[in-house]
């Protein structure tokens, strides 16, 4: 039977308030995520979480010609999930963002501990569904749910548990529609039950 995933997304302190690159009310979705995680574990589902993990020198930041701040340094407080965020004792934490030469926004680019890529690893899970949440909206989950439907995945965005930037004013209005124009469906805590069955 295909299974089902849960991607959590980049809920690192840097990017919740007080962080170098903050995602306004990023830590709002530590509790929700939290609840998501739980329902997943409790029905022996897959949770993976992703995690920028920078070298201190990449094209990514401000001051190699990029256009962010320095954030997720590899081993830094920053880069440290939320001190909030409980992540089942079985998930597979994912690090990408790694070459100095790559962005490294989509999860789908991360590697677990064994150095498995998210696509094979949900292959070899069986995988067909995923379900992200996490941060920022126009970011890191657009790149991440763009990659699950180029996979062939049934992807579902999680509307509860995602943040934006909105850098341009529009930004996450417009990196929702454009995933669900390309083939992603929404979900909530209220509907993921049904889901889930």
């Amino acid at each position: 039977m295909p299974e089902k995933a849960l991607l959590i997304v980049d809920v690192q302190n840097d990017f919740c308030p007080g962080g170098a690159l903050a995602v306004p009310d990023g830590d709002r979705v530590v509790p929700v995520l939290n609840d998501y995680a739980q329902r997943f574990a409790n029905d022996g589902h897959r949770v993976f979480a992703s995690r920028d993990w920078h070298p201190q020198v990449t094209r990514h930041f401000k001051e190699q010609g990029g256009p962010w701040p320095s954030h997720c340094v590899a081993g830094s407080h920053g880069a440290a999930f939320h001190p909030q965020l409980k992540l089942p004792p079985d998930a597979s934490v994912l690090t990408k963002g790694t070459d100095p030469e790559d962005d490294g926004y989509s999860a789908f680019e991360a590697a677990d501990a064994k150095g498995q890529n998210l696509s094979d690893v949900l292959k070899k899970d069986d995988v067909a569904s995923l379900y992200v949440g996490g941060l920022a909206t126009e970011y890191c989950v657009r790149a991440s749910v763009m990659d699950g439907l180029k996979n062939g995945l049934d992807v579902v965005v999680l509307l509860d548990a995602v943040r934006g930037i909105d850098v341009n004013d529009g930004d996450v209005a417009r990196a929702l529609d454009e995933m669900i124009r390309a083939g992603a469906r929404t979900a909530t805590l209220a509907t993921i039950d049904q889901e889930l069955e």
